[in-house]
């Protein structure tokens, strides 16, 4: 029997020829990484087991974004700890302050993950880069502290699910779309501890963006992961990144799935998550008037240049509604520079919509757009979990950056094409 992209990649990482799902290995870690929020627990647990130095420098990334720019003096102490501990070991990847972006959009931007890896980060939405065909993965404060002293991690290979993509993407229907009808059908376990391989026709059509898109939602299905084999897009994207040697895997046409699912993308309209589980979700379309107080387009999910210039082509030369706060967030620099060079800055704020610096801010209720009792946000972000953005008596309906303008222009709700 062969052996799924997944088992391929983690048996090369654990020096074995074959590993089988259930099995518990311990591979070598390319990238462990940690933010502002869990960064300082898996310092004071490095510390704790006594090793003096990190087992490689150039592997580990600190990026301070959640909070940035830091909020209040916690935060402030948080970073600053870090950032101690940063210039001690002489880590190579720590991003702060002007050069910070949201980690993971940041890390594949930077080239420092690429296809072939295991990266582990102590951050859910670490399974991002699987859209690069890397196995990524959230893990623990504490396994990220025992990878910085070993530069291992130990866990059990995951089944895996294939998810086979066909059809012609309707207008405005986007990766973010695909995902959100995934965990819709699936629920929030329907993958829980498997890897969730995206394979099918439609993958090949799918920019990079879009694979981000899916890849980063994985765990919001229960997903160990979420993987993507890597191909020509993936090459043009990586070519110009890359940082390391990196490998293409792919799965062996006789490798074992959990379950296979084929989904016709082609059927799709664009998609909602409605309160308060992402895999509440429905056609925006089909959704009676619901008026909004706030818009954030932006995140790890939906803050790239793509994610912009959609919603700045359905924003310019117009207002959005007086009463909605419609707040764009930039995922990284690079992102924040093109999209000021192309005008779309200009175009938001003659709309009335505030440009914020690189920040995962409003997304888990840290700042930057925070909600009071009884308002209602339509966000381009991953969860919309009680309480995710604020008050435990707010809302916050997840979609794609198309919906997000033209809600953030109508005041409730809305498609595009009502705009």
């Amino acid at each position: 029997m062969g052996s799924t992209i997944t088992e391929k990649i983690l048996a090369a990482h654990a020096g074995k020829k074959v590993v089988e799902a259930g099995e518990f290995i311990e591979p070598k870690v390319d990238i462990a990484l940690s933010n502002d929020v869990t960064a300082p627990l898996a310092i004071k647990e490095f510390r704790k087991s006594g090793v003096k130095k990190v087992f490689d420098k150039n592997k580990i990334a600190l990026v301070m974004d959640h909070f940035t720019p830091n909020k209040d003096i916690l935060s402030a102490e948080h970073v600053k700890f870090v950032r101690e501990f940063a210039k001690e070991q002489k880590i190579k990847h720590y991003y702060e302050g002007g050069n910070v972006g949201v980690e993971h959009a940041l890390l594949p931007e930077k080239g420092i993950v690429v296809p072939g890896d295991v990266v582990i980060g102590a951050d859910s939405h670490t399974c991002t880069y699987g859209a690069l065909g890397a196995f990524s993965t959230g893990v623990g404060s504490t396994d990220v502290a025992a990878a910085m002293a070993t530069g291992k991690v130990w866990f059990k290979v995951p089944q895996s699910i294939k998810f086979v993509l066909t059809g012609k993407l309707n207008k405005w229907v986007s990766g973010k779309d695909i995902i959100l009808y995934i965990i819709g059908l699936i629920g929030v376990d329907g993958a829980l501890y498997n890897a969730m391989e995206f394979d099918g026709p439609l993958v090949k059509k799918l920019t990079m963006a879009d694979r981000f898109t899916i890849s980063n939602m994985a765990i919001e299905a229960g997903g160990k992961s979420g993987i993507f084999t890597p191909d020509e897009i993936t090459e043009k994207y990586v070519a110009k990144r890359a940082l390391r040697k990196y490998k293409f895997y792919k799965s062996d046409k006789d490798a074992h799935y959990h379950k296979t699912l084929e989904i016709d993308c082609g059927k799709l309209y664009p998609q909602i998550s409605l309160p308060f589980l992402p895999s509440n979700t429905k056609a925006a379309k089909d959704v009676k008037r619901t008026y909004i107080d706030q818009v954030v387009i932006g995140s790890c999910t939906n803050g790239r240049i793509e994610d912009l210039r959609v919603a700045a082509g359905i924003i310019k030369g117009k207002k959005v509604n007086s009463n909605v706060r419609t707040l764009i967030i930039p995922a990284t620099p690079e992102v924040w520079a093109q999209a000021d060079k192309e005008g779309l800055f200009k175009i938001f704020m003659d709309a009335g919509c505030v440009v914020s610096a690189p920040t995962c801010g409003p997304c888990l209720g840290g700042h930057m757009g925070i909600l009071a009792a009884g308002e209602r946000c339509v966000s381009t972000t991953n969860r919309n979990f009680v309480g995710r953005m604020g008050h435990v008596q707010s809302e916050v309906i997840l979609s794609n950056p198309a919906v997000a303008a033209a809600s953030a222009i109508k005041g409730y709700i809305a498609t595009p094409d009502e705009i």
